[in-house]
């Protein structure tokens, strides 16, 4: 990539295929002269010599087409483009076409407001004092002459609708019509610029034949192409672009992680057949919507655990006409419907739509990421096939559709834009679900292509039973926050005013000082210092600051401040006896991989070549062409030494990195001279190391092979806070299912991950969930044994361990605190102990063990020890002590 495209890159933060993308655009116009009626065969041939897929530009100018998935970001690589062919090449004018209405007006937004979040040009320096002009459809009739030349760069955006006007009356189009300002019409003003660009977004739609007679008379000096579905449909079958350089499919994508991952859902054993048109609409739908439900859940705790912000889900049902789609919108606002509850949450839009209706609803679509807009369920004909970006969409249920590749294709893309800009690692947050029962077959031939979007895994078979059930977002804080809660709810049934005010107060105070306490992990080298004179008045002064600075300013501030002095030691006692000090680690990896060769002798017993004959040695070398061994003569006039004649081939191989193993491949290569050097003279040597130089050096790095080391990374020195708050945990329950005491015995065993536990004693939180009946009976064993003083289970956030190069996060499934040491531990399937997963995981524990004992040793503390135990080993009967002393895991 030359510099500027590398800057662009840089500074517009591209991913990898818009990277690739502009680095082809950069290379392409190096070679291609760009002027107006241009040599069109020289310049084809040109694109052609590079990429051989480019077989015709399809238009009277060069055209190139960049063939980019749903999600992947085309509107950015605009930019990209235009930053690009202006800073290098000087280019001031730029011609963005819009298929539609909607496209139109985003991609105005995305050039034009220098605050929007997608702005394209955000970071492009040359960009922010002289801003580019924006000319749009709606406004080029307004700006007088003398406005046109205010900035150095015009871009001129316009939906398709606006050019391609079939004359009406005998009247034209009126961007081709005669400007009073320009003395001529502003299409021809356009079309006889001198270095005019063509960007085309959607490109897929200008194929038509009035298309591309009406960007033909544009008569541009370059056009690029953006499209999703490089291809037009036709009764034939689908015919493929031809101007396509570069091709970054939707399956690569998913692949990459660029986009959510497309999952199908269908019922197991279901038979189509055996139901109306009608009754399969209805069972998709509902089961669509349970799906809904359980995603939503997923969400909200994900928002909950992250502290990000909360996304509010919804359902794109596609119906086959606008007849059907309104039978839908019926059956929906029904009663007999999930008892009418989506009867204010649902909405159509197809093209019969008009006036304030169809305002009202596309109003309504491009708010449907905002929390406030009550719409889950959108009922659409063929209507949102692209330019409608919302990252919201998470479940499509596809009714007696349309079996266009292409516009399945682009109603899953609808989907598969990710909230968070990025995977999070949570499945459902990740994940994009169609329903599609009648289509079962249908999909798993398709999973088995290489090609496809869905992967065999990706196919996810509903238990009606399981999915009926609606669930909840249940919070389990800490023993301290549940106190507060209890007493919040005591307060309320307070009926005197003055004394429900100064409970209230003091409830106030209390819950600030322990937001506070966390923060003070800065200050102290343990937990206990925290009721140390000087720290608690360092700690007062931080509490007064907190309420006087709070948003709302409290009516009682005055008496609240009063009150901290007091209240201070009585959170601090509570704050101690109910937390188990874990000291505030990151565990990282380093990026760097050690490998390499340890040192060993050659074993030179096989090597035994002999020489061949001249004619023979000078026929291979010609065959190599290989300019280092060149002779002439009978041998002589060798370019280099036979040491560096082998050491050159073992360069070939990969593993093998010269700067680091230079001493080792000249040691082992000597070895293997000298060995030669025993029993063949100097020209000798040379015709045997020109020969046989492939097989010598095979020879030698068979041997280095047996020697080869690679380490893990190592982990970064980590900083270290004393302790840190205990975090609360959010799961989800059957909103129907009771809380269960976590001695009772659940039936079947499987369902215990579903039901949440309470009537712990020595526990950090009031509420758990367990993944099995192993952590399940584990913890009955915590809450017996006399040796544990407290113990929790980690939320997903209190731990930050990372493994596997830093891309993944552990969490470990239990903290025990006892009187001599603290013990993170891991239950695990004894079959999966030894795995690479589990002891990769088990090496960061270790390592967070480590750096916390060397940390809490020297500041008064209990060291930590982590403890793998395979799960038949737990059973009720057994003491903690026994289990820690007979599994702790050690490097």
């Amino acid at each position: 990539m030359n510099r500027i495209a590398n800057t662009i890159k840089n500074r517009l933060s591209l991913r990898l295929p818009q990277a690739d993308s502009l680095n082809i655009l950069a290379e392409l116009t190096d070679k291609l002269t760009l002027q107006k009626n241009g040599d069109l065969f020289a310049a084809l041939e040109i694109v052609k010599s590079a990429y051989p897929a480019c077989a015709d530009f399809e238009r009277n100018f060069p055209s190139l087409c960049f063939a980019l998935a749903t999600g992947v970001g085309k509107t950015r690589l605009m930019g990209a483009f235009v930053a690009y062919l202006y800073l290098s090449k000087g280019i001031k004018h730029y011609f963005v076409l819009a298929p539609n209405i909607t496209i139109y007006n985003k991609l105005i937004e995305d050039f034009s407001n220098p605050n929007c979040p997608k702005y394209v040009f955000q970071g492009i320096g040359e960009f922010v004092h002289n801003q580019p002009r924006i000319i749009t459809g709606d406004n080029y009739n307004e700006i007088r002459q003398t406005k046109m030349f205010i900035t150095d760069i015009h871009i001129n955006i316009f939906n398709i609708s606006k050019i391609n006007a079939e004359t009406k009356g005998g009247k034209l189009p009126r961007v081709k019509r005669l400007s009073e300002y320009l003395g001529d019409s502003y299409f021809n003003y356009l079309s006889n610029l001198d270095g005019l660009v063509l960007l085309m977004d959607e490109s897929h739609h200008y194929r038509a034949a009035r298309g591309m007679q009406v960007i033909n008379e544009l008569n541009p000096i370059l056009g690029l192409e953006l499209t999703a579905t490089p291809q037009i449909e036709r009764s034939g079958g689908p015919i493929k672009f031809k101007n396509v350089v570069f091709e970054y499919s939707l399956a690569k994508a998913i692949q990459d992680g660029f986009v959510k991952e497309p999952a199908v859902a269908t019922r197991k054993d279901f038979n189509p057949s055996q139901y109306s048109a009608d009754e399969l609409d209805r069972i998709k739908l509902e089961d669509g919507i349970r799906i809904h439900e359980d995603t939503k859940v997923a969400l909200d705790i994900y928002a909950r655990d992250n502290r990000v912000k909360a996304v509010k889900p919804f359902v794109l049902v596609v119906a086959q006409d606008t007849t059907h789609a309104g039978k839908l919108k019926q059956l929906i606002i029904s009663n007999a419907f999930f008892e009418g509850y989506y009867a204010d949450k649902v909405m159509e839009i197809h093209s019969n739509q008009s006036g304030e209706e169809k305002e009202e609803n596309i109003a309504q679509l491009i708010s449907l990421e905002k929390p406030e807009n009550k719409i889950e369920i959108v009922i659409h004909v063929n209507m949102l096939k692209e330019g409608w970006d919302v990252t919201n969409l998470y479940t499509i249920i596809p009714l007696r559709t349309a079996t266009s590749m292409t516009l399945r294709e682009q109603t899953i893309g609808r989907g598969l834009r990710l909230p968070y800009g990025k995977r999070t690692g949570v499945d459902k947050v990740d994940k994009l679900t169609i329903v599609a029962h009648d289509k079962f077959q249908e999909i798993i031939d398709a999973a088995n292509q290489p090609d496809s979007i869905i992967k065999r895994q990706n196919i996810i078979e509903i238990d009606p039973q399981e999915i009926s059930q609606q669930k909840e977002v249940i919070t389990s804080t800490s023993n301290v926050e549940q106190k507060f809660d209890e007493e919040q709810r005591k307060i309320g049934l307070i009926v005197e005013p003055e004394q429900r005010q100064k409970a209230q107060i003091n409830l106030e105070v209390r819950k600030t000082i322990l937001s506070t306490l966390p923060g003070l992990n800065n200050t102290v080298t343990n937990v206990n210092e925290l009721t140390r004179s000087e720290i608690k008045q360092i700690a007062v002064e931080r509490i007064k600051q907190k309420i006087y600075s709070t948003p709302q300013k409290n009516l009682f501030t005055a008496e609240m401040i009063k009150e901290v002095e007091d209240a201070y030691e009585a959170v601090v006692h509570d704050f101690l006896q109910n937390i188990i000090e874990i000291p505030r680690i990151t565990i990282q990896q380093s990026n760097e991989v050690r490998s390499g060769f340890k040192d060993f002798d050659l074993d030179t017993r096989s090597l035994n070549y002999q020489p061949v004959s001249e004619e023979i040695l000078v026929k291979k070398l010609r065959e190599q062409e290989n300019s280092v061994d060149i002779i002439s003569g009978k041998g002589r006039g060798i370019h280099d030494g036979p040491e560096n004649i082998i050491v050159n081939e073992l360069m070939n191989y990969p593993e093998i990195d010269y700067d680091e193993q230079t001493e080792l491949l000249f040691r082992l290569t000597g070895q293997a001279i000298e060995k030669f050097r025993a029993y063949l003279d100097d020209d000798k040597l040379m015709n045997v190391v020109q020969f046989h130089k492939k097989e010598i050096g095979s020879y030698i790095y068979s041997q280095m092979k047996q020697h080869f080391y690679c380490e893990a990374p190592s982990y970064e020195k980590p900083m270290v806070k004393p302790f840190t708050r205990i975090e609360e945990h959010n799961f989800s329950k059957y909103t129907k299912d009771s809380i269960h005491h976590f001695t009772e015995t659940i039936t079947p065993t499987n369902a215990i991950p579903n039901k949440v536990f309470s009537g712990f004693k020595k526990a950090c939180h009031n509420l758990y969930k367990f993944d099995s009946k192993t952590e399940k009976d584990f913890a009955v064993i915590l809450e017996q044994d006399k040796v544990v003083l407290k113990w929790l289970r980690p939320a997903s956030n209190q731990f930050h361990l990372y493994w596997k190069h830093n891309s993944r996060q552990y969490n470990p499934d239990f903290v025990v605190e006892t009187k001599d040491a603290i013990y993170l531990i891991e239950t695990k399937k004894e079959a999966d102990i030894e795995s690479e997963d589990v002891q990769g995981k088990a090496q960061a524990a270790l390592e967070y063990c480590k750096v916390a004992t060397d940390f809490t040793i020297s500041n008064g503390g209990k060291p930590w020890k982590y403890v793998l135990i395979p799960h038949n080993a737990v059973m009720v009967n057994m003491s903690f002590e026994h289990l820690t002393k007979s599994f702790e895991h050690k490097n």
